[in-house]
């Protein structure tokens, strides 16, 4: 395929040694102020996953620093707003930050996400790094998706033909875990007015504990900052002083707009990341937190640089206006400019891509409008203080029912995997008010998590409850695990980790450390996911059927049900 050759190309260090070559010969420039730089605009996406379709509630509103909200998102809004901010300047790049695909609405995941890909082609995308999501369906789909070529199992179900990505999706950090060759293409180099720049890409290291282990089995993934240094040392080596990092990873916030700087006050991933790599990095785009923020930091010599990422599904655009020396070929820092530009939807629809939209709309339309069943009022993902999430508590209620004749009498569920509300407001197709979709159900759990009950003892449930809070580099992170009714805990927020958990209580009797309990959990977390490695060692494993349609099916036998009660879990200082 021409974009794999494209994409292979950049590991072709001979190609590029002599580029290195040529450039080191390139005459001097006039010295009148005008012919002695170059402006180039950097235009970032993040967190895409597939929402080619203008996503809907809270996912497409943009909150701003006066806490008033904007409508925003749609890809066909993304591609006019891209195209008007490339017309504004003579020379401009279209990065990606990781998770553009995965965990995607059904418009674009019954596809395997080609729509996405084949949109992101049309916008003129040319160099993204890879997220965590763009390993959901393993390595070699990724390297299908990069290549081009039919899924093995459906085909091409949305063009005769799929050709791949016409851009190269990065990996520094990712190797062959038989050999320590990359895996991925590490770095790619575009040219703007004679003017070489550098991109690094990668996702955040912690990629095997987010994904199903079984389909990256055969990849290492190393530390971000020593793979971005030791990229940033081999691109100045060959010439290349303007070098931009392309990051899946980034921090939590205390709010506020697209332009605000408000990153809590422990330090976290993707800032550490943004202030420890090498001076010759010029700007990092960061991604992964589905937060925004318009950071300026210090490298390790003390200079400033841009540290900044886009609200997801395709609501923002990062952009970085770089100006570039033409005798050094390296930014003028002190004249770079960022700031994150809102995808609003007042702006006319680009046909190209919303055909591409239509399309897909058209082919998986006849399952995704179908009905499937009826809700009594909005089901949210939103978190109490405790953690839980009444979606969450509703899928795991789904998950202990559709597992009680593997022997569950217990079940927990990832709050990541909870990717949308469902929401009392008519559905997309017109059915009216509470009537909820396959697409919507879909959108809510698209992983296609296979359920697998295990048997546990009370001191195995005890340790995973205790590895909701993790320690990360150098930093605490909280993943609240969703239980099934029955289960109730508390977990103490001044207790050490370890330690945060007491008066854990299964169906009125205290929790025996020395008993057996069958308990149901998704293939990723039995897998390890989310960094809980005490469901690894669960014994006894029965496999149920896909949570999404254990979900369907709860919903149906439950007619109009609404969010389930709250107080599962009791929080204290």
């Amino acid at each position: 395929m021409t974009s794999f050759r494209r994409t292979t190309a950049a590991l072709a260090l001979a190609a590029v040694s002599g580029l290195a070559v040529t450039l080191a010969q390139a005459p001097a420039q006039a010295e009148d102020k005008a012919s002695r730089t170059v402006d180039v605009r950097l235009i970032g996406i993040n967190d895409l996953h597939g929402n080619i379709e203008p996503p809907s509630g809270s996912s497409g509103r943009v909150t701003l620093s006066d806490g008033s909200q904007v409508t925003a998102g749609g890809a066909a809004y993304n591609a006019t707003h891209i195209k008007n901010l490339q017309a504004q300047v003579r020379n401009s790049v279209i990065v990606g930050q990781g998770d553009l695909i995965g965990a995607s609405p059904i418009v674009s995941a019954l596809f395997h996400d080609e729509p996405t890909i084949e949109i992101l082609n049309t916008v003129g995308m040319h160099a993204t790094a890879a997220g965590n999501h763009e390993f959901d369906e393993g390595y070699q789909e990724l390297l299908r998706m990069q290549r081009g070529g039919c899924h093995p199992v459906d085909g091409c179900d949305f063009r005769e033909s799929y050709e791949g990505a016409d851009f190269p999706i990065m990996g520094a950090n990712v190797t062959l875990a038989k050999n320590g060759r990359p895996a991925l293409p590490p770095f790619w180099v575009e040219f703007r007015d004679g003017m070489p720049i550098g991109f690094i890409g990668m996702p955040l290291k912690d990629v095997p504990i987010l994904v199903d282990p079984n389909g990256i089995k055969e990849l290492k993934f190393g530390d971000e900052i020593a793979a971005a240094n030791r990229y940033a040392d081999l691109l100045n080596w060959l010439g290349v002083k303007s070098i931009v990092l392309l990051i899946h990873q980034g921090d939590n916030t205390q709010g506020g707009g697209p332009d605000d700087c408000r990153l809590n006050a422990t330090k976290g991933p993707g800032q550490i990341i943004a202030e420890s790599v090498s001076p010759k990095i010029d700007a990092v785009f960061s991604g992964h937190s589905h937060q925004h923020y318009n950071c300026t930091v210090n490298d390790p010599d003390g200079n400033p640089r841009p540290f900044i990422e886009g609200l997801a599904f395709g609501r923002e655009l990062s952009v970085v206006d770089l100006k570039i020396d033409k005798r050094s070929r390296d930014v003028i820092r002190s004249e770079t400019r960022a700031r994150n530009h809102i995808v609003t939807r007042d702006v006319p629809a680009d046909p190209e891509v919303q055909a591409i939209i239509d399309l897909a709309k058209e082919k998986s339309g006849p399952i995704a409008n179908q009905p499937v069943a009826r809700i009594g009022g909005d089901i949210v993902r939103a978190a109490t203080p405790s953690g839980e999430q009444p979606l969450g508590l509703l899928i795991a209620d789904s998950q202990l029912e559709a597992t009680k004749g593997n022997g569950a009498v217990l079940a927990l569920m990832n709050p990541g995997g909870v990717r949308a509300d469902l929401t009392y407001a008519s559905s997309p197709a017109g059915e009216g008010a509470g009537v909820v979709t396959y697409g919507e159900a879909f959108t809510v759990q698209p992983f296609g998590n296979i359920l697998q009950t295990v048997t546990l003892t009370g001191a195995q449930i005890k340790a995973a409850l205790e590895q909701q809070w993790q320690v990360v580099n150098g930093a605490t992170r909280q993943i609240v695990l969703q239980p099934s009714a029955g289960l109730t805990y508390t977990w103490s927020a001044s207790a050490p980790i370890g330690s945060k958990v007491s008066n854990v209580v299964l169906n009125g009797a205290p929790l025996d450390p020395a008993a057996n309990y069958r308990v149901t959990i998704n293939s990723f977390l039995q897998g390890g996911g989310d960094g809980f490695s005490a469901f690894t060692g669960g014994t006894e494993i029965t496999g149920g059927g896909i949570d999404l349609d254990g979900f369907i099916a709860y919903l149906k036998a439950h007619d109009g049900i609404t969010a389930p009660a709250t107080g599962r879990i009791t929080n204290v200082a």
